[in-house]
């Protein structure tokens, strides 16, 4: 279990220096510019085939493939984090899913697929990996482990973080978004090179627009929902009480994805319609859509009962359950904080974050998976609500929204005016005194003339 910080509080320059995910950051961050900086130069490089020469991508080529790419996954990164609402995992989490699924991810897949294609001698010109047998047989599997690695490398470290079927979803989802990305950049930069280089190729501009249309809309559902698949079966396994749930689940949910991953890829070998690909895919993506939503509501449901708990144990006022298990009311209390400042809203915030904690750690002892140290862990968080309570909007309704104060021209011209005459004061104020007369004179006084004794 986490356990608070009992050190004396450190400078936050120190803070940053010395936490872990900080270098966890810069290490992932400098990996991934390896792995994709290494991709370039293999893809920029000519490849000698028998009877000739296949050309290499360009720099503008890749550039202009990127800004094709680019709406297809910001698309995915908007939905999947708008998806992890209740307990959203930390932004550190979602980089390192996207960032694998975009440059690890896909760097071992292109190693290990074009690997499997020489074994298999698969003869012919141009990359053994684009091979139909390949594609089915090697591809599917390869590019499902190296897209899910990172899932299980997240689940291990931070196992009793992973708790909801969502965050699952999203982290899975960002990891497929981010492999499609890289993919697509690689196919658009081939089919403009190609179609700048070869003749028989008709007008480079409507192949273009063919292959974007096709991997950038009708089929965009493939990799974030094949690993999403994956996602699902993994957070049931961290669920789980049972021993055998959590080694047959992981796998099991592996090998639909990769199925799922096989059967799309002969379809599209054997020269299926694109359209009815479109249609039978998103039908599917369309039914693992609703089943996420129902999973929303059900943790809306987890949080208001689970809350409820605390309150009937006198550890928690009643008015938290209204306040944490309603999403929009949760939203409204950010809106709301935001407008007070950075204080308030970042105490909601961590106040949210830390009633979702304490949701899903009384859910976990109720099902048996946290022992006598979870009691130890909800007096900590329990503790650190207090602290946060009266700083953090927990009421939209009485803690209203504050509009800014617009400036005022006339008022900040009377001011203005006071300080640089100081005889001077607006109608019912006695100007302040420029100086004390001789003594004995009229204008002397030895106190204050405005003061006066308390009336009544």
């Amino acid at each position: 279990m986490p356990v608070e910080p009992t050190a004396a509080k450190q400078h936050w320059a120190r803070r940053i220096l010395t936490n872990p995910w900080m270098w966890i950051l810069i290490g992932a961050t400098l990996i991934y510019a390896g792995c994709l900086w290494w991709m370039y130069d293999t893809s920029v490089q000519e490849t000698v085939v028998e009877g000739g020469v296949i050309p290499g991508l360009n720099a503008s080529a890749i550039k202009r493939s990127a800004n094709l790419a680019l709406p297809t996954l910001a698309a995915w990164v908007v939905l999947f984090l708008a998806l992890d609402r209740f307990r959203p995992a930390r932004p550190i989490l979602w980089w390192l899913a996207l960032g694998w699924g975009a440059s690890v991810s896909t760097a071992a897949s292109m190693v290990i697929n074009t690997w499997a294609g020489q074994e298999m001698a698969i003869v012919g010109p141009g990359d053994p990996a684009t091979g139909a047998r390949t594609a089915v047989f090697v591809a599917p599997f390869v590019e499902e482990a190296t897209k899910a690695t990172i899932l299980f490398l997240i689940a291990m470290a931070l196992r009793y973080r992973l708790v909801t079927r969502i965050q699952g979803v999203a982290l899975a989802g960002l990891s497929g978004a981010g492999f499609a990305f890289t993919e697509n950049i690689l196919y658009y930069s081939r089919a403009i090179v190609y179609a700048s280089a070869t003749i028989e190729a008709g007008d480079p501009e409507a192949a273009l627009a063919e292959i974007v249309l096709l991997r950038g809309l009708k089929t965009a559902f493939g990799h974030p929902l094949f690993t999403v698949l994956a996602g699902i079966a993994l957070v049931v396994a961290l669920r789980s009480s049972s021993k055998v749930v959590r080694i047959l689940a992981p796998l099991a949910g592996y090998l639909v994805a990769s199925l799922a991953h096989m059967v799309f890829n002969f379809l599209a070998s054997t020269g299926m319609d694109p359209t009815w690909m479109a249609i039978i895919g998103w039908l599917i993506t369309f039914s693992v859509a609703i089943h996420l939503i129902r999973q929303v509501l059900a943790e809306g449901r987890r949080h208001a009962h689970r809350l409820n708990d605390y309150v009937l144990m006198g550890w928690l006022p009643s008015e938290a359950v209204v306040a944490f298990s309603r999403q929009r009311t949760r939203w409204r209390s950010l809106l709301n904080a935001a407008s007070r400042g950075w204080r308030p809203l970042l105490a909601t915030s961590r106040l949210q974050r830390t009633m979702s904690e304490l949701v899903h750690l009384r859910d976990q002892q109720l099902h048996g998976l946290v022992d006598a140290a979870g009691d130890g862990r909800a007096r900590e968080l329990l503790d650190r609500a207090r602290s946060l309570w009266p700083l953090a909007v927990t009421d939209p309704t009485v803690q209203r929204f504050q509009f800014p104060r617009l400036p005022n021209p006339m008022r900040w011209l009377r001011e203005r005016r006071a300080w640089r005459d100081p005889r001077w004061a607006p109608p019912g104020q006695v100007p302040t005194a420029t100086g004390a007369g001789p003594l004995g004179s009229p204008e002397y006084s030895p106190v204050d003339p405005r003061w006066a004794p308390p009336k009544g």
